[in-house]
């Protein structure tokens, strides 16, 4: 059956219902499998930061170390499948490709590497995996069940993927903005529609599960909108944007690093072995930073240990990330951006500005920081609202997020998410073909005066290999052109000589642009002839002759952006 031509219908729709809920539970399985193995390694339900502690401290090492180790076994295992079969295993990646399906052996055994370097505490988010899994069975759904539906699978794999991180955070209309903002590049109304549905189900299903309270305890209390909480909101949004772009180059720089060791669990290995060294000075910086957001938020945290944790929780995220550990981003840089809107806030409180309540910026920071890194602020700014179900944020929060997206922009930072970067790249070149001049693609063009002979024309014409001569005048000014087929069939014909002047076969009305139009416009010239040229003159008054434009030019400007 043919795909549906519009990505809104009734079949997508339908589809969403069933796709949103198998999301959750594979999420809550991924989530009952870590659990388990902090019950058969610590023997203890509670979280990697207050699980390890039963271990003495000079184990820490050792045991992040190991858990690296058998992480990089399994995403040697991967990669290998990858480079082989050159397939693209990355939900994002599968969506963006409209690829058909996501492959399911790199999947797993990714999802392996990233349960062993989360069950040992390495400092990576658990929602990249959960969400990987989640579009692996909206793939395996849309295979198997869907297969004879008007329905693409990289859509069935898009709502799965907004289900899955929806089931994480609770935060359905986000998750939804994300793959719509990450993975299409737009939030065109007729695709986020059932990925709003699919995030929706997998919620209210989290919900009847037991699952429903809001992520973060901020529900209640009031962020007093006021100069100085203004000010403060703006200086944690330029923070968080410096912050974001250190994540991200810290990352690429412990990536270098880490890429002179090819051997996949040596390098996890010593990866893990490096944040266990960090967890010596405190174990807050193990595993994603859930509970230790709680915390902060709580306010259990002193200024000095919340700067202190800031700088080891950045160091561990890159090294983690660094060294290959499969995981996400978000939580990680959740916390970062809670320690700083908490530090700045305080820091303004001892200084005397009347900041109300400083853990309120907490909030503030997570927004802006997830925004920084991911670059996709819209997402950021809805997910830390549903997660704190507080509506009082609103404002900062737009204001944060949107400033620190805004920083790392201008810093030309690329995105820790490679398909941002692509569709920002589509976005500029989209630009300059708008706004691009005719004058940035003139190539030169032969060019006679009207006097010289049809056989030297023909002689231009072979050797630029062009089937039309430009005729100029003395002052350069442009007359018209003559056709290499019209002297060719007129001295057939007889009615011509190669030493005739080529101004008895001049057409003086042949099409130009000038150099000053836009790209756009010259397109549009294109468009109303079967020409690959075209003469390019200065402007209508003078008609100076400048050289050609050609349509494969603008074909190759074109391609940045298609």
């Amino acid at each position: 059956m043919s795909v549906a031509k519009h990505a809104l219908n009734w079949t997508s729709v339908m589809v969403a219902v069933p796709v949103g809920c198998a999301a959750s539970l594979v999420t809550l399985g991924f989530r009952g499998v870590i659990e388990l193995i902090n019950h058969l390694l610590f023997h203890s339900g509670q979280e990697i930061t207050q699980a390890m502690t039963v271990w003495p401290w000079f184990c820490w090492p050792l045991i992040v170390g190991l858990g690296g180790v058998i992480a990089g076994f399994f995403l040697n295992y991967a990669t290998t499948l990858e480079r082989s079969a050159t397939l693209k295993t990355d939900y994002l990646e599968v969506i963006n490709a409209r690829l058909d399906a996501v492959p399911t052996k790199t999947s797993l055994f990714r999802a392996l590497s990233s349960i062993a370097s989360i069950g040992s505490g390495a400092s990576v988010g658990k929602e990249g995996p959960m969400v990987q899994l989640a579009a692996l069975c909206g793939s395996m759904m849309g295979r198997y069940c869907f297969k004879s539906l008007a329905l693409k699978n990289s859509d069935v794999v898009a709502m799965a993927a907004a289900a899955g991180l929806a089931s994480v955070y609770h935060a359905p209309l986000a998750s939804a903005i994300f793959v719509a903002e990450i993975a299409f590049g737009i939030s065109a109304l007729q695709r986020l529609i059932p990925l709003i549905i699919s995030s929706a189900v997998a919620v209210m299903t989290m919900w009847s599960l037991g699952f429903r309270s809001a992520i973060y305890p901020f529900a209640e209390a009031q962020f007093q909108l006021s100069p100085a909480t203004l000010a403060v909101t703006l200086l944690v949004g330029v923070l968080a944007g410096v912050t974001g772009w250190l994540i991200i180059f810290l990352i690429g720089r412990s990536k270098q690093l880490f890429s002179r060791i090819n051997n996949l669990p040596l390098r996890l290995g010593i990866g893990g072995f490096a944040v266990g060294i960090l967890a010596i000075a405190s174990t807050d910086i193990l595993g994603n930073g859930y509970e230790v957001i709680v915390t902060v938020m709580a306010g259990g945290v002193l200024l000095k240990a919340l700067l202190l944790l800031l700088v080891l929780k950045l160091l561990a995220t890159a090294l983690s990330v660094g060294s290959n550990a499969v995981g996400g981003l978000f939580t990680p840089s959740l916390l970062i951006g809670a320690l700083l809107g908490v530090s700045v806030a305080t820091v303004a409180g001892l200084l005397g500005m009347p900041v109300g309540n400083a853990l309120l910026f907490a909030a503030v920071g997570m927004a802006a920081v997830l925004a920084a890194v991911s670059q996709a602020p819209l997402m950021a700014m809805l997910m830390v609202l549903e997660m704190t179900l507080n509506s009082s944020l609103l404002f900062p929060v737009m204001i944060a997020a949107v400033l620190a997206a805004m920083v790392v922009y201008r810093l030309q930072t690329t995105s820790s998410y490679p398909v941002v970067t692509r569709h920002f790249s589509r976005a500029d070149a989209w630009v300059d073909f708008d706004n691009g001049i005719i004058a940035q693609f003139i190539v030169s063009g032969a060019a006679l005066q009207p006097h010289e002979s049809v056989g030297k024309a023909l002689a231009v014409s072979s050797l630029k290999r062009e089937r039309f001569v430009y005729i100029i005048n003395a002052q350069e000014q442009f007359l018209g052109v003559v056709s290499i087929h019209d002297i060719s069939h007129k001295i057939l014909e007889h009615e011509l000589t190669l030493d005739s002047p080529v101004s008895q076969v001049m057409d003086e009305n042949f099409p130009c642009v000038y150099q000053y139009q836009t790209i756009r416009e010259g397109w549009e010239a294109f468009a109303q002839v079967t020409l690959e040229r075209l003469p390019v003159l200065n402007n209508p008054q003078e008609r100076k002759f400048m050289g050609a434009l050609t349509k494969t030019s603008l074909i190759q400007q074109a391609k940045a952006f298609i």
